[in-house]
């Protein structure tokens, strides 16, 4: 993460979404709060979809994209 220095990062980040699996960490994105990165594990994985849980509401479910840097949908992620 920018401006946490060399090393000091607590998440092994998974971004290749052909090797999604239940407990991976994953970097997503909301579009309207532009590129801004949130960190995520991820609760399932679906052919075209994974949905995943903030660390920052654990009991909260989002869906999100299944691509390198997952989008979560403003109302989801915001509502």
């Amino acid at each position: 993460m920018i401006g946490m220095g060399e090393g000091s990062c607590p998440y092994k980040f998974n971004s290749d979404p052909t090797t999604f699996k239940v407990g991976d960490t994953v970097s997503y994105r909301v579009p309207s709060l532009g590129d801004f990165p949130f960190a995520a594990e991820i609760k399932a994985v679906y052919d075209d979809y994974i949905e995943i849980s903030d660390y920052g509401e654990p009991d909260k479910r989002l869906r999100a994209s299944r691509e390198a840097n997952p989008v979560v949908a403003d109302a989801d992620a915001l509502g």
